[in-house]
């Protein structure tokens, strides 16, 4: 079957999104002769010589298996299944042992660095190899012979890393390498992003003379995307994925070390402008960028992460302190899956057409750790466990400039973004886009122009502009990706200039953030679609003109911006157990226009929620918030989510943010703010709700985008996580049936919202539709009346 030059590129996007869009698409076709060879005949993508792992070669005395010394690593495969090896030091002693898996492989982690390991049988004593050097990470960084020695050529194809493991890679170029250099790109991900290019069908051969990339396609959209833009790309598989060698670890220090050696290889091509390299991807891709731009290749030209995590930990897996069940379990369980050996059906096609590379690659895959396993055996925040996957503890690393974009209803990896945006410290040029919307919307025309510009200035260098042909497409890709009719590139900004140089000042002179209000419902466009109405700019986050701004939860339900005057006074709630395996997504995708969302109604005794009185004037909130509830439980812990929504005038209720905690993790880092409470999720630091006493716990809201027009009023619900995400789940505390947690809101207790209040912006447009806002579920509002008493 033939593909379509549309279907495709919706392909193309789907496959690195956990979603509906199934596996790879299929076997990849014609995809084998002669495109496994790099450079003449040498398999690996170097030199023929390839004299590049001197000291990584396979070091063995027995023919019964071999052996690797990597970077705080050792590698056996070919060894037989089911038996146990050891690491031995110079003095015999056993450093180390395991049992190998049902391939024969055999994976040790965390050894000290050596160059006189031996590894053995422990049934065969006298099969021992040679010396094997394990390298530090900081004695692991090769020389530039080891870099400039490997040649990359167009098509499916490896490279070596300083350990020698092989890395699969798909490289595409705009034009022939004679016609070169390109500017060029780099997609690093553990998906597919290194499986062999593709046709988009029919109509995209049409183009392909002037756009080769459409009819030998990767399977990274920012690199599909890219390459229609005029961009080189080398896209590559982390190790232990796709056809890389290794075995797979969440964001371990050899993914990083990898992706150091990618960029300084690719930056050293003939064919690559300015021998400089940009980093792209949305999701997986994104977060990548920042871990391996961490580590300061100095090839490095510029990052742009789409959709990114702040923190591994506690704002995506385990946000609040409650184990996200969901989406991030799905995640890892798909990344796991897809790293087992032979996982999709494209390592097939080529190892079935002799590639022998991946075959023996294939072997390691089996040892990868497991993630779940990990995640759940460490609960709490450790620094040896959750600072090295936590970005806020690194980014200020980077030293590139930075374009960084994010959707503050994002399903996936949530919305605890913007937290990383001060963090940048050491970034010549930062340039971050907030919008509300969903996990995907880094490609939509909004954000995709302003990307453009932004590698042209420090990938290309060149003074910015988007071919006309390329203009005149995207509306037909956004049909395909998005449902949506009316989406296109934004103008020009740059057209006038001739001097590269005053264009580049210009451009770093503008605001670093970039606002985005009411993606959905900009006129023109299919309502839902990812386009905002306007937008705003501003010099640095948080905000500089934002004001913090108390809303104090009175009885009655009421809430105002004055302190409450009641001497005692509190609601209570019951948990709901069923509700963290709850989402609001009915059914079908959230990618939609209009999702089939379900926003629940509050339940009576299962919540306490505060209403404010109607707004006199428009109201901008932009940044995080936080709710800081006096609190007392019958039980000892309590789990908790707060969620604010814009009640509008015309009896609609419309989502605007969430926030959780886990009472027990109450304790707050000194970098916390009245507008952000930041818990410290220490195990150290958890401690159980006193009994028979009120205790003061501040959930952070999430950061928000939203305009609360003249005429709505604010609400501000409490009640048990759940019934709130689209692909959020939450793995809840055990409690009683008769569990109570109450809420205080007296004059000593005077429990109250923070929000972050922008001032003195005007809106633009007319008060949007309430089901037109993207990833913001709207419903009929409903009076509630919260059960008051005191404990």
């Amino acid at each position: 079957m033939r593909w379509s030059f549309l279907a495709l590129f919706l392909l193309s996007i789907c496959t690195f999104l956990l979603s509906s869009c199934g596996d790879d698409g299929g076997s990849s076709s014609d995809s084998s002769d002669g495109d496994l060879v790099a450079d003449g005949d040498d398999e690996t993508g170097t030199e023929e010589d390839g004299d590049t792992e001197d000291d990584t070669e396979p070091a063995r005395v027995s023919e019964n298996y071999k052996v690797r010394g990597s970077i705080e690593q050792i590698y056996i495969w070919l060894a037989e299944p089911g038996i146990t090896m050891e690491v031995v030091s110079s003095q015999d002693e056993v450093i180390a042992s395991g049992e190998t898996d049902d391939l024969g492989s055999l994976v040790f982690r965390t050894l000290p660095s050596a160059e006189d390991y031996r590894v053995r049988p422990a049934d065969d004593p006298d099969d021992y190899t040679d010396q094997i050097h394990v390298m530090s990470i900081e004695g692991s960084q090769p020389d530039e012979d080891f870099y400039a020695s490997q040649t990359l050529q167009p098509g499916y194809g490896y490279l070596t890393a300083r350990d020698g493991t092989t890395l699969s890679i798909f490289v595409s170029l705009p034009g022939p390498v004679e016609d070169g250099p390109y500017p060029t790109v780099v997609n690093y991900s553990g998906y597919s992003p290194s499986r062999p290019g593709q046709s988009l069908g029919e109509t995209a051969e049409l183009f392909c003379d002037d756009y080769p990339i459409l009819c030998d396609a990767p399977s990274a959209p920012s690199a599909l995307i890219a390459g229609v833009m005029g961009y080189a790309s080398v896209s590559v598989n982390l190790r232990g994925t796709g056809c890389s060698g290794g075995a797979y670890d969440y964001f371990e220090p050899m993914q990083i070390l990898d992706g150091y050696d990618v960029i300084e290889i690719v930056a050293r091509q003939s064919w690559v402008k300015h021998h400089k390299v940009g980093m792209v991807g949305l999701s997986y891709p994104g977060i990548t960028q920042l871990f391996v731009a961490s580590s300061n290749p100095p090839s490095l030209a510029a990052i742009a992460p789409f959709s990114v995590i702040a923190d591994t930990v506690t704002s995506t897996l385990v946000p609040g302190g409650i184990y996200n069940n969901g989406f991030a379990l799905e995640w890892i369980q798909m990344v796991l899956d897809k790293a087992s050996p032979y996982a999709h059906q494209w390592i097939v096609d080529l190892v079935d057409a002799g590639d022998t590379i991946c075959e023996e690659n294939q072997l390691l895959h089996g040892q990868k750790l497991d993630a779940i396993a990990k995640a759940l055996e460490n609960p709490y925040y450790t620094d040896e466990v959750a600072k090295p996957l936590d970005p806020t503890t690194f980014v200020q690393k980077i030293n590139v400039p930075v374009f960084m974009t994010g959707q503050t209803q994002d399903e996936q990896t949530g919305p605890h973004f913007p937290a990383l945006f001060d963090k940048f410290t050491q970034s010549p040029v930062t340039r971050f886009t907030v919008t509300n919307g969903i996990h995907m919307d880094g490609f939509a025309p909004q954000i995709l122009g302003e990307w453009a510009n932004f590698l042209s200035f420090y990938v290309n260098r060149e003074i910015p502009g988007i071919d006309s042909t390329v203009r005149g497409i995207v509306p037909l890709f956004m049909v395909d990706v998005y449902g949506a009719q009316g989406l296109s590139l934004p103008p020009e900004r740059f057209t006038e200039y001739t001097d590269f140089e005053q264009a580049k000042a210009d451009y770093e002179a503008e605001d670093a953030i970039r606002v985005i209000f009411e993606t959905g419902a900009k006129e023109g466009i299919t309502p839902g679609g990812p386009e905002g109405v306007f937008e705003a700019g501003f010099s640095e986050w948080p905000i500089p003109e934002l004001v913090p701004t108390r809303y104090y939860f009175q009885p009655g339900g009421a809430m105002s911006l004055t302190a409450p005057d009641a001497t005692e006074s509190a609601s209570w709630f019951t948990p709901d157990p069923e509700a963290g395996d709850r989402i609001t997504l009915n059914s079908g995708s959230v990618e939609t226009p209009q999702p089939d969302y379900i926003y629940r109604d509050l339940v009576s005794g299962k919540a306490v929620s505060f209403l404010s009185e109607a707004l006199e004037d428009d109201l901008f909130l932009i940044g995080p918030g936080s709710v800081d509830l006096w609190i007392q439980s019958t039980a000892d812990d309590a789990d908790l989510e707060v969620q604010l929504s814009d009640v509008r005038p015309d009896g609609k209720e419309s989502f605007i943010q969430n926030g959780w905690l886990r009472a027990s993790h109450r304790t707050l880092l000194p970098e916390s703010t009245d507008l952000r409470p930041v818990s410290s999720h220490y195990e150290e630091d958890v401690s159980p709700l006193p009994a028979d006493d009120w205790t003061l716990v501040r959930v952070e809201l999430m950061a928000i985008n939203h305009i609360v027009r003249a005429g709505s009023r604010l609400r501000l619900s409490i009640d048990t996580p759940g019934d709130s995400c689209a692909r959020w789940r939450f793995l809840l505390l055990e409690t009683d049936d008769d569990t109570r947690h109450y809420i205080a809101h007296d004059s000593t207790h005077p429990s109250s919202m923070v929000l972050p209040v922008v001032p003195d912006l005007v809106t633009e447009g007319e008060r949007p539709d309430c089901t037109a806002l993207r990833g913001q579920p709207c419903r009929d509002y409903l009076d509630f009346v919260n059960n008051e008493a005191l404990p």
